[in-house]
């Protein structure tokens, strides 16, 4: 019966992401719907893509601010999966008629040189495998209507991942404490918000060493050559036709994105 219902919810998710017409929460249809099912359903949808020929070329960590965790309820992040489809070329306004309800995060991207796998990975760990760090940008999109999620219903959703842009020149971390790395996030051009890469769990290092981790009991690691977002240093930006964002991070240069109808 829990199998059914995770292959039918992972059909329907994938379903609204393609049409862009959101359903129902996951939690209100299913309310015994535990966390271990949700990841379920997000690595059948998974498995659906690939079947299409979609390949992961990284991984996403949401919920790394104790604001957003604690507006769910949940104590620890949460996290997704990159597919090559995702990534957009800087540059190129996206198109809001294929999203449904779209937001904007910045993040400190990490590109991994090393295999990393737990458990037992720490922000030391992390810093050794990476090849280096990008500026970047994520474009969460929330199948579920009206943004009405609980933790279940954004883990099922892939955590809320709809696509990434990366930006600038890959930046090497030796000597780089990513903790005083400062953003100025703007919106058409006025400052929406400031932070620097503590507000990631204090480290954003350490955000990947969450996920090496979290990710060990279901058989997968952090493979040389992925990307891994580490989390949004600001609260989302929602965004309308014309909308341009740019975020600016010390040291490791910038990255924006505008969007069309």
């Amino acid at each position: 019966m829990v199998e059914k219902r995770i292959e039918e919810w992972a059909k329907r998710l994938l379903k609204a992401e393609e049409t862009c017409v959101p359903v129902e929460p996951l939690t209100e249809e299913w309310p015994a719907v535990d966390i271990p099912a949700a990841y379920a359903i997000q690595l059948k949808v998974l498995e659906l893509k690939r079947a299409a020929g979609r390949k992961v070329i990284g991984m996403k960590i949401g919920l790394t601010s104790k604001a957003m965790q604690q507006m769910l309820g949940v104590h620890e992040p949460d996290y997704g999966h990159v597919l090559d489809s995702m990534v957009l070329l800087e540059g190129e306004p996206v198109r809001l008629s294929g999203l449904i309800q779209p937001k904007v995060e910045a993040e400190i991207a990490f590109v991994l040189r090393d295999r990393l796998c737990g458990p037992g990975v720490h922000a030391a760990d992390v810093l050794r495998a990476s090849a280096g760090v990008m500026p970047s940008l994520e474009i969460i999109d929330s199948r579920i209507k009206d943004w009405k999620i609980k933790i279940q219903d954004t883990i099922a959703d892939n955590a809320s991942a709809a696509a990434i842009i990366l930006g600038g020149a890959l930046v090497p971390v030796q000597g780089l404490d990513l903790r005083l790395v400062g953003l100025t996030l703007e919106k058409d051009g006025q400052v929406f918000a400031t932070a620097t890469g503590a507000a990631v769990l204090g480290h954003p290092a350490a955000a990947v060493a969450w996920l090496a981790n979290a990710i060990a009991p279901y058989g997968l690691s952090l493979e040389p050559g992925m990307v891994v977002l580490s989390g949004s240093l600001t609260q989302a930006v929602t965004v309308e036709p014309g909308t341009v964002i740019h975020a600016t991070f010390d040291r490791l240069g910038a990255v924006s994105v505008k969007f069309i109808e």
